[in-house]
């Protein structure tokens, strides 16, 4: 027995006749009915878009004729392709779903009171009229869902693309690329290149809740940040004009987050930000409290720290006069002396820094004047006492 069609071949065939008279009056409708379409049906836009739709149309009839009956889960892949490449043409141009669906909303509704008059003239019996809008709106859910997916991939690659883009650009400025590679890479990435830009370094699960409270421009490097320690899980970013009084708002949206925070620098020269991050973190500088480590306000350690052999001969060398002393001893009186110098003598802040009496700071400066003699008079040796005492052991 021949397979049972569930249209008549006359009936198909006035319905293909009249596909371009449905096209044009669908697209006019929908110029109509969904103004934000208006400019772009206009022109060859207007004519390329006809011609989708009369696709679309006639895959519509190349599924309702199939011969064995019709199956509207059957994709029919021109129509479905070209759904798809709308919706992805859709999010290029930076729009939502939303006049798209309508538009395919109200295309539905105009091609099937057509389509559904040719049908009937040419002879469609009229209990067929069920199963054909049956059939139009389950193909138009499928162009539309084809279309979501396409709007969905188009947003999701160009995103991804993008943060590739910035990764990049980040690397470039960490390892101090070219003027020109930079500028290149800020205008691929579509980022607008700020004044400055400060380095931070923070543990990588921290990094998402910093990134909420700083500038939107903020650049984050990959994992692959040049001069970090393998296996260490920092993140590296790069946050934008937070210099003079912005940078007391970044430290404070950096608290409780175990950051180390270089100077701000013009934003083609932030790799000396960064290299002043990571030195201070490989030098152990330590957060206060809950703080970031402000490498601004630690500069004097991180120049003593620059060379901590050195560092250590500095101090076995002007303060050999102590070591004769059992450990107690020597301990306080190298605190004593420490606060002597930072405080230039001032007794009373020296006994309140150290929680002893003034008259304590007197009898431990006199064993030190007797331990160091006139070398605590001596300029010199007062600078490299300074030194030496100035910052405490890490």
């Amino acid at each position: 027995m021949a397979p049972e069609r569930t249209f008549p071949p006359e009936v198909a065939e006035a319905m293909r006749a009249d596909l371009p008279a449905v096209a044009g009056e669908t697209v006019a409708a929908i110029v109509v009915e969904v103004p934000s379409y208006t400019e772009a049906f206009r022109g060859d836009m207007g004519r390329a878009i006809e011609k989708a739709v009369a696709l679309a149309l006639g895959g519509f009839l190349e599924l309702a004729t199939a011969t064995g009956g019709a199956d509207a889960s059957r994709p029919i892949g021109p129509a479905l392709e070209g759904a798809y490449a709308l919706g992805r043409g859709e999010a290029r141009n930076g729009r939502s779903m939303d006049a798209l669906l309508a538009a395919y909303r109200v295309g539905a509704r105009v091609a099937w009171r057509h389509m559904a008059e040719t049908a009937v003239a040419a002879g469609m019996p009229v209990e067929g009229l069920a199963r054909f809008a049956e059939l139009v709106f389950a193909y138009i859910d499928q162009l539309s869902a084809s279309s979501v997916a396409g709007h969905a991939d188009q947003l999701a690659s160009s995103g991804w693309a993008r943060r590739r883009h910035l990764e990049r650009l980040a690397g470039l400025v960490l390892t101090g690329g070219p003027a020109y590679d930079l500028v290149v890479a800020a205008e691929r990435a579509d980022w607008t290149p700020p004044r400055t830009l400060t380095a931070v370094l923070l543990p990588e699960e921290r990094a998402r809740g910093a990134l909420a409270q700083l500038d939107a421009r903020t650049l984050q490097a990959g994992d692959d940040a040049p001069g970090a320690e393998p296996g260490t899980d920092r993140a590296v970013l790069l946050v934008p004009d937070a210099e003079g009084r912005a940078r007391a708002g970044l430290l404070r949206a950096l608290r409780g987050r175990q950051a180390v925070v270089g100077p701000a620098r013009p934003w083609q020269e932030a790799r000396t930000s960064y290299s002043r991050a990571l030195r201070a973190r490989q030098l152990g500088l330590r957060p206060d409290g809950d703080d970031p480590v402000d490498t601004e306000r630690r500069l004097a350690e991180l120049v003593l720290r620059a060379d901590g052999e050195a560092l250590s001969d500095l101090r076995g060398q002007v303060l050999a006069p102590l070591e004769g002393l059992a450990p107690g001893p020597q301990e306080k009186l190298a605190e004593t002396l420490r606060s002597w110098l930072l405080h230039q003598g001032r007794r009373e802040r020296v006994a309140a820094e150290l929680f002893v009496h003034p008259q304590t700071v007197r009898y431990r400066m006199g064993q030190l004047r007797e331990l160091f003699g006139a070398r605590l008079e001596d300029p010199r040796s007062v600078l490299e006492l300074t030194l030496a005492l100035g910052v405490r052991e890490p």
